[in-house]
């Protein structure tokens, strides 16, 4: 029995996105971030989880946090679609627990989509994260390109991952 589940970000996980901020979970996003902006960050998170326009959440496995995966809207490709984002700490990591619960939130993204709208989830890990690439390859994204964006006031070379909502998944079927 899978005991993985997601709860929505609340008033209280700070710490967690405080823990996520360190030089060895922020590598492939260009370096950490100040003290003020995780506490901006997390202070985002909550009107924008109760208002229904993003879906922050925390991976429980068993019960415990350890990490945060969410999707919000976006404009890519001169499309509305979702992205998704997600970090698992680092002693949780090498156990699949990002790859389920990308499973839960593609699940979740087809619940929350009208089949007009934001048919696609798509994801842009940098295009050295081997372990956040193989989770979009694991989940059934397609690599369709690569790019370079200016993240946390640099640049940034990015895969960009897209899965079309409307079809079945792995983990999902």
């Amino acid at each position: 029995m899978d005991e993985l589940t997601l709860r929505p970000w609340g008033a209280g996980d700070l710490p967690l996105l405080q823990r996520a901020n360190a030089p060895a979970m922020t590598a492939h996003l260009n370096g950490s971030e100040s003290d003020a902006q995780v506490e901006e960050r997390h202070a985002r998170y909550l009107p924008l989880n109760a208002s229904g326009e993003a879906h922050m959440s925390v991976i429980l496995d068993r019960g415990s946090p350890v990490g945060s995966i969410g999707f919000w809207p976006v404009r890519w490709r001169d499309t509305d679609a979702w992205e998704a984002g997600w970090f698992v700490l680092p002693e949780a990591q090498g156990r699949g627990i990002a790859a389920r619960a990308v499973e839960l939130i593609i699940a979740q993204a087809q619940a929350s989509t009208d089949p007009g709208e934001r048919r696609m989830l798509v994801a842009f890990p940098g295009v050295d994260n081997a372990a956040s690439n193989a989770v979009c390859r694991r989940a059934g994204f397609a690599h369709v390109g690569s790019v370079v964006e200016e993240f946390r006031g640099a640049a940034l070379a990015v895969n960009e991952w897209a899965l079309d909502l409307r079809e079945t998944h792995p983990g999902n079927a």
